[in-house]
């Protein structure tokens, strides 16, 4: 995929600063919203300093644990003058994040002389995806909601890192399957044998290649131990390494996660496979996506029921023959298995 066309922002434009508080995911469905922001004003995003990374152009990312805004939890920080040089200067100010805590709110509205909006995180218990809730809390933009999907372009230096992984590893040369058996949290893994079996059917079926993408979370949890001793190993990368690698497999496969998101962002044919959470709100956005899922009376659920179930029946009872059977539909699968087939013949 090639990296996207934006004209620059003129630097002499008033800024604008964005709080976000979210995770990879939540980042990825937020970039629709970001890129309005983006597109007529430059943007002084507060947020998980590795998002610069994969920031659309425009926007200058730093960290939410900055000074100037720990002060605004505190009583008078509003009145340091360093809080109020720091905020007074942005001509508007995005939040979306502590909107439930009264003193942040009157504290960051007072040392921006009220220029600041403040939304939820979440959607209150409306039925609509994450990235349309985000473009819809931008009133004049609220008509285009749903129209548009989030894009990463890929970056030159992640790209040459990319052809250096690929040709160490020996992977150009064969079919790539990218697995992330990982996500935020244990209750929305598909089980590791059931991947296991995937990967098996992928080198089996296609004289293919698998690579297993590992995150900070999963290195420290561990539990895909035989995966990884059976697969090539992508870690320690950063966001933009892990857009490029994921932007060149033939099919990448994980759960509600977000690096599903970012796969689906740079338009792999993305396999998603959900178990309690909801897709009609958690569903990748991506022009190659497909959502796979058991069907039955309890999901998706709530986080609360998510966290106490035993049986986790609508991820377990999801067999790796059944997700084999959906990938053998896909069109990059078909082409595959023609161009196998023409190989023996």
């Amino acid at each position: 995929m090639n990296s996207a066309e934006t004209s620059p922002v003129p630097s002499d434009l008033p800024r604008i600063c964005v709080l976000f508080p979210g995770a990879l995911g939540d980042f990825v469905c937020f970039l629709p919203a970001l890129r309005q922001l983006a597109d007529s004003s430059p943007v002084d995003l507060l947020a998980r300093s590795d998002f610069a990374a994969i920031a659309p152009p425009g926007v200058t990312v730093d960290s939410l644990e900055r000074f100037e805004l720990r002060q605004l939890f505190i009583a008078d920080g509003a009145a340091n003058p360093r809080v109020k040089r720091f905020f007074s200067r942005y001509a508007a100010i995005y939040s979306w994040f502590a909107s439930q805590q009264p003193v942040f709110v009157d504290h960051i509205q007072k040392a921006s002389q009220r220029r600041a909006q403040i939304f939820p995180f979440r959607p209150d218990k409306l039925a609509i995806h994450q990235a349309d809730y985000y473009l819809s809390c931008l009133t004049s933009q609220s008509k285009k909601q749903g129209a548009f999907e989030p894009l990463v372009a890929l970056r030159p230096d992640a790209l040459f890192w990319c052809e250096a992984f690929f040709c160490s590893n020996r992977l150009a040369s064969a079919p790539l399957l990218i697995l992330a058996p990982g996500s935020g949290a244990r209750e929305k893994n598909w089980p590791e044998a059931h991947y296991l079996q995937v990967a098996h059917w992928w080198r089996q079926q296609f004289d293919g290649k698998v690579v297993v993408v590992v995150g900070p979370v999963e290195a420290e949890r561990r539990g895909f131990e035989h995966l990884l001793s059976a697969c090539t190993v992508a870690s320690g990368l950063d966001l933009a390494q892990l857009a490029a690698l994921l932007s060149r497999c033939d099919v990448y496969v994980g759960n509600d996660s977000g690096v599903s998101h970012l796969a689906a962002a740079v338009g792999a044919r993305t396999v998603a496979i959900f178990g309690p959470t909801d897709e009609r709100q958690w569903a990748p956005r991506g022009p190659r996506v497909s959502i796979l899922r058991r069907q039955i009376a309890c999901a998706p659920c709530g986080d609360s029921v998510k966290k106490r179930c035993r049986h986790r029946a609508c991820l377990a009872e999801l067999t790796s023959t059944e997700i084999i059977h959906e990938l053998r539909k896909l069109p990059e699968i078909a082409n595959l298995t023609r161009l196998e087939v023409g190989i023996r013949v």
